[in-house]
């Protein structure tokens, strides 16, 4: 399941590799010793993912019947994928909370897309959802691989249970409907809107599982996952981005809210996590512009972008917000929404056409 009528899925993870890097490098082999594994995991999976793209996978069936098919497997601190079958669709939750976390994660996801962008699971057409847990032993990560959801435990020091914020889930989880509609490149603006995407719907999916308003939510990704040793409340702050840890093992958040703090590097693929903070911070400054549930007019407004055709893969800042300007126009006439979606992109220095 990884060519799709020419598609080439990503080796998407959670945790930036800059951040692994700086942990790396910390006098305490407790905490330089995992991230150092995660990083030579990560490495690993992504070459298998190349390989796969190359040679073709499995292809799996998809039944579209606006119910999920969820399947969470156990990897037993191994890293054969998928696993041990551990819970299927409709069965009880066990004794196991992560495995009982990724189930309803799965869930969640699918019940967003479904009910608010009538979009049957992340293709479109009733794919089955797989998720394998605990993964590796202290691995410091989680990824969408192409064709599935993987998660670490953490290492109990810097990161816990990766299926602890829902969000995490859902980020993943929408690199897959990316990769099934606009594919968006990853590297550079193109990566960094990918990164944003799954960003923007992660939060959305916490939202609309907690029933929160834009302005009831804390807009962070990733609460929940920092051990209580670090300095910091998450891995990104949509609100304010740059400030979601400052931590003296794990460094200072270094995502820029605007274009004026634009970060030009080699690393991180051009910076796909770093930069999308801009974007991030334009749906935020919408969606709070217009209240009520993110999901039902800014999220639409992204959704329509991503899924609509025009978005290219090589799409640049100003290429989508010059279709966000376009599809609240389009949805919602020259109204509320077009102002918000408009400003929004002024106030971080995205021009749009």
């Amino acid at each position: 399941m990884t060519t799709h009528g020419g598609f080439e899925p990503v080796f998407c993870t959670i945790v930036p590799p800059h951040v692994l890097d700086k942990l790396s490098q910390a006098e305490d082999p407790a905490l330089a010793g995992p991230a150092r594994r995660t990083l030579q995991r990560d490495a690993f999976e992504r070459t298998q993912r190349r390989l796969t793209t190359v040679l073709g996978a499995t292809a799996v069936a998809s039944l579209a019947d606006g119910k999920p098919q969820r399947t969470v497997h156990d990897a037993r601190h191994g890293t054969d994928l998928p696993g041990h079958k551990v819970r299927g669709e409709g069965d009880k939750p066990g004794k196991d909370a992560t495995v009982n976390r990724a189930y309803a994660g799965l869930g969640a996801t699918f019940d967003l897309l479904l009910t608010a962008y009538q979009r049957d699971s992340i293709d479109g057409n009733g794919l089955p959802l797989d998720a394998t847990v605990h993964y590796d032993r202290d691995y410091n990560n989680a990824f969408w691989n192409g064709e599935q959801m993987v998660f670490g435990d953490g290492d109990g020091e810097i990161f816990l249970d990766f299926t602890i914020p829902i969000d995490v889930i859902g980020h993943e989880l929408v690199h897959g409907v990316t990769q099934y509609t606009a594919n968006l490149t990853y590297f550079g603006q193109p990566g960094a809107l990918n990164e944003s995407v799954s960003d923007v719907f992660g939060a959305l999916i916490k939202q609309y599982t907690l029933g929160q308003t834009a302005a009831e939510a804390d807009w962070l990704i990733g609460a929940g996952l920092l051990a209580p040793r670090v300095t910091g409340v998450a891995l990104r702050s949509m609100k304010e981005p740059g400030t979601a840890y400052d931590d003296d093992v794990l460094g200072k958040d270094p995502q820029p809210a605007t274009m004026d703090d634009f970060v030009r590097t080699g690393r991180d693929n051009g910076g796909v996590h770093i930069n999308s903070g801009i974007p991030n911070h334009a749906f935020y400054l919408a969606a709070t512009a217009l209240g009520g549930h993110a999901w039902e007019r800014a999220g639409q407004v992204w959704y329509d972008v991503l899924t609509g055709g025009e978005l290219k893969e090589q799409a640049m800042f100003t290429d989508f917000a010059t279709l966000t300007v376009k599809a609240a126009r389009e949805r919602f006439g020259d109204g509320e929404e077009l102002d918000a979606v408009s400003k929004a992109w002024e106030q971080v220095g995205v021009r749009t056409l």
